[in-house]
C-alpha cells in the first residue's frame, strides 16, 4: 500500500531533523492547516489543503541555524524577507524531487498568488529561483561551483539544514 503524500512528506521532514506535530490549529494561518511554532511545523490534517506547503514551511526552517530555528514561529520574523521566500521555493522544489513526488505538489495553483504553474515551468526550465541563497548557506550549488567542489549540482542538495 502506498503512503499518502502527507505521510511521505512528514517522514522526509522528520528524517532530516525537523519536528512535526499533528494537532488542531485553532487560529487563522497564512497557509490553511499549517503553523510554525518554536521551530516546529504544526499540521492540522483536517484543514491542510496542500501537503506540499509542508515542504515550503520546512524550507523556511531549514534556512536557519539550529538556535534560530527553535525560535521561529508564525508569522515569520521580518528578517525572513523575499530572499528567504526564494530560498524556501528552491529548497521545497529540491525536497519534492528528492522524495520522488512531482514538483506540482509544491508548486500548486492554490498558492503563490496564482503563479504555481509559472514557478513549475520556471524550475523545469532550469531557472532556479533561490539557488543563490541555498548556495550562500552551503546547502546546494550551481553547476560551476558543484564541479569545483566535486558534488552534484542543484536540485541535488549537499545538506538539508543550515
Amino acid at each position: 500500500m502506498e503512503l499518502p503524500v502527507i505521510d511521505i512528506i512528514v517522514e522526509f521532514v522528520t528524517s532530516i531533523g525537523l519536528e512535526v506535530v499533528k494537532r488542531p490549529v485553532n487560529q487563522d494561518t497564512f497557509l490553511p492547516g499549517l503553523l510554525l511554532e518554536g521551530g516546529k511545523i504544526i499540521i492540522d490534517t483536517d484543514k491542510l489543503q496542500y501537503p506540499g506547503d509542508i515542504l515550503h514551511e520546512a524550507g523556511h526552517l531549514a534556512a536557519c541555524d539550529a538556535d534560530t530555528r527553535n525560535t521561529i514561529g508564525s508569522p515569520l520574523p521580518e528578517y525572513m524577507d523575499g530572499g528567504f521566500e526564494m530560498l524556501a521555493l528552491a529548497w521545497s522544489y529540491a525536497a519534492c524531487l528528492h522524495i520522488g513526488l512531482p514538483a506540482s505538489v509544491v508548486f500548486h495553483n492554490g498558492g503563490y498568488k496564482g503563479e504555481g504553474e509559472h514557478l513549475l515551468q520556471t524550475f523545469a526550465n532550469g531557472s532556479y529561483i533561490g539557488l543563490p541563497m541555498l548556495q550562500y548557506r552551503g546547502l546546494a550549488y550551481d553547476k560551476k561551483m558543484s564541479a569545483e567542489m566535486g558534488v552534484l549540482p542543484y536540485p541535488n542538495m549537499v545538506r538539508w539544514l543550515h
